[in-house]
């Protein structure tokens, strides 16, 4: 391998490899919500549907992610990924900050 094959840009490809950062968060969270549903209540003890669903999808982003799921959709892939999990994560956080 010399040097040129260092710098030639390489298409974009998915990693289809474990992600061990999302894959932990994923677990944590189906924890968190199986153990303590409370965390997606409001402070009058209503569901708040937007947290759930939000660490739901942080979840579900986490666990597909974690286990390096490669899917052929670009909405899909895009709604799945890690950044989507952290995302999902931080949005759900400000909403139950905002209680």
């Amino acid at each position: 391998m010399n040097r040129h094959d260092l710098e030639q840009p390489v298409p974009h490809q998915p990693d289809p490899g474990f992600r061990i950062l999302s894959l932990l968060t994923g677990a944590v969270l189906a924890f968190l919500l199986v153990a303590f549903p409370r965390v997606a209540l409001d402070r009058w003890g209503v569901a708040d549907h937007a947290a759930a669903g939000l660490l739901v999808w942080a979840m579900s982003a986490g666990f597909a992610s974690g286990m390096g799921l490669v899917l052929r959709s670009r909405v899909l892939r895009g709604l799945l990924s890690s950044e989507a999990c952290l995302f999902a994560l931080v949005l759900s956080l400000l909403q139950i900050a905002s209680h």
